[in-house]
C-alpha cells in the first residue's frame, strides 16, 4: 500500500517552548515549526485516497504484496503481526526465560525453532545480545530462519547506539563505537545524525538485519527521566527533529528500515513502562508544542514504522488505557491528525505496564483493535496468537482489518526487496 506522506511546512514565528521547559533558538523556530492538519482536512483526504481506490483501472496488475496476501490463510496472517524473540520459538523455554535479557538465548536454529515457524509463521524477529555469540554464528542464524519461513522475515534490532547497542556491545564484533545520541545532537550538526544512520545501516545489513529500531524521537525534557536520558537528541524539539530526520535518511541509503520511537513522546515521564504504570500529564495541545514534533518530522521523512509506547495519556484520552492499545491514540491522533498510513508497532508487550493489566491475548487483541499493526515481543507469544486467531473467527477482529495491516506489512517487505 502507498504511504500517504503529507508535508505542511507553513513557516511562522514560533513562541518560546514553555511546555517544555526551554528557550528554542529563533531560527530553529521559524525553520521547523511543525503545523497541524484538521480532522475535517483529513476525513477529505480519506475519502480522497478512497475514490483513487475505487477508479484503479480495472484488470490493474496487482503489486507482489497484494498477489501474496490474497494466497495467504488466516493462520498465515496472524503470524505476520508479530516480531517476536527467537527464543520465544523454542517450546521448551519459560515466559520468564524467554524475557531474561543475560540467559536463555537462542543462538541457532533446532528443529523444535523450525516447527514453530512453520506453524505459527511469524512475521519477524528482534535479536538481543543474549542471541549473539560471534559474527558467523549470527550470521549463520538469521539466514537459517530466514530460509525457514516462507515469507521473509523482519529481521529487527535496538542499534541506537550510545549505551543501547545489541552489536556494537557484543565482543568479538569490530564495528564503529558510536556515542551516545545527546552528543550527536550537542553538535548542532545533522550531518552526524545522518552518519549515524549510514554507519549502523552499514554494518546492521552485512549481519544480515534489515529493520532497526531507531532512532530515538523522544524530547528529553525531564531531568527526572529515568528511561530516555541521553538515548534523545536533546531537550530542544527542533533541534531532535531534525536529527530524527537525518538518521532516518542515513538508515534508509543504508537499505535498513526503521522504526521512530516511543510515540506519542517518552521524555517527559518519571517512571519506567518496563516495570509498571506510567503517564503524561499533558494535553494533546501541549504535546503538538514540543513531543509531537519529532513524530511529525518523522512522518515526513517517510519512517517505515512508529513505535508506541505503554504511557496514559489521562489528559487526552478517555478510555484509560496505555497508548499501545489507545484507538483514541492511534487511530483518531496518530493516523487522522498525523495523517501517517505507515506501520505502527507496539513497543515490548512483556513489559510491566502491559502485563500487569492484561494477558497475553487480551493485550494483543486490543492492540490490534486500536490499530496497531505489528505486536512486538509478547510475553506469551502463543497465547496472543491464538488470542488473536480466535477474535477474527468469532467476529471481534474483521478479516478486513486483519488484512489491511498485513497488507502494510507485506507492502514494506515488498519495497524493501524482501519479496522475490
Amino acid at each position: 500500500m502507498k504511504k500517504i506522506v503529507i508535508i505542511v511546512l507553513t513557516l511562522v514565528t514560533m513562541l518560546v517552548f514553555t511546555s517544555c521547559g526551554i528557550s528554542a533558538k529563533s531560527n530553529s523556530d521559524t525553520n521547523n515549526e511543525e503545523t497541524f492538519k484538521s480532522s475535517e482536512e483529513e476525513k477529505s483526504d480519506d475519502t480522497k485516497e478512497d475514490k483513487d481506490t475505487e477508479n484503479k483501472e480495472a484488470g490493474s496488475p496487482l503489486s507482489k504484496a497484494e498477489q501474496l496476501l490474497e494466497n495467504m490463510t488466516l493462520e498465515e496472517k496472524v503470524g505476520q503481526l508479530f516480531i517476536v524473540r527467537p527464543d520465544a520459538l523454542n517450546p521448551n523455554l519459560t515466559e520468564e526465560q524467554i524475557g531474561d535479557i543475560n540467559s536463555g538465548g537462542a543462538i541457532s536454529l533446532d528443529d523444535q525453532m523450525k516447527e514453530m515457524m512453520n506453524r505459527y509463521h511469524v512475521g519477524g524477529v528482534a535479536i538481543f545480545s543474549k542471541n549473539v555469540v560471534e559474527p558467523t554464528q549470527l550470521t549463520t542464524f538469521i539466514e537459517d530462519m530466514q530460509q525457514e519461513s516462507k515469507v521473509p522475515l523482519f529481521v529487527g534490532v535496538d542499534e541506537e547506539g550510545g549505551i543501547v547497542s545489541r552489536i556494537a556491545s557484543s565482543p568479538g564484533f569490530d564495528v564503529p563505537q558510536i556515542g551516545t545520541m545527546e552528543q550527536i545532537g550537542l553538535t548542532g550538526d545533522s550531518e552526524n545524525a545522518k552518519n549515524v544512520g549510514l554507519t549502523l545501516g552499514a554494518y546492521l545489513t552485512q549481519y544480515g538485519f534489515n529493520l532497526n529500531f531507531a532512532p530515538v524521537a523522544d524530547v528529553n525534557t525531564n531531568p527526572a527521566n529515568i528511561v530516555i536520558g541521553n538515548r534523545s537528541f536533546g531537550s530542544d524539539p527542533n533541534l531532535v527533529a531534525e536529527m530524527v530526520i537525518a538518521e532516518i535518511q542515513g538508515l534508509h541509503e543504508g537499505g535498513i528500515m526503521n522504526s521512530v520511537k516511543h510515540f506519542p513522546g517518552h521524555g517527559d515521564t518519571k517512571g519506567d513502562t518496563h516495570y509498571g504504570y506510567v503517564s503524561v500529564e499533558k494535553t494533546w495541545e501541549e504535546l503538538k508544542g514540543c513531543e509531537l514534533i519529532p513524530f511529525s518530522a518523522a512522518v515526513s521523512a517517510n519512517t517505515d514504522m512508529i513505535m508506541i509506547a505503554h504511557i496514559t495519556t489521562p489528559n487526552i484520552t478517555s478510555d484509560g488505557l496505555p497508548a499501545s492499545l489507545s484507538k483514541e491514540i492511534i487511530e483518531e491522533r496518530l493516523r487522522k491528525e498525523l495523517n501517517y498510513d505507515g506501520i505502527v508497532i507496539t513497543d515490548s508487550m512483556s513489559m510491566g505496564a502491559i502485563t500487569e493489566e492484561f494477558t497475553s491475548s487480551e493485550s494483543a487483541v486490543k492492540a490490534v483493535l486500536a490499530g496497531v499493526d505489528i505486536i512486538l515481543m509478547p510475553e506469551n507469544f502463543v497465547e496472543a496468537y491464538n488470542g488473536i486467531y480466535e477474535a477474527v473467527n468469532s467476529g471481534v477482529i474483521s478479516q478486513q482489518r486483519i488484512d489491511e495491516s498485513v497488507l502494510r506489512i507485506l507492502s514494506l517487505k515488498e519495497q524493501y526487496g524482501l519479496l522475490k
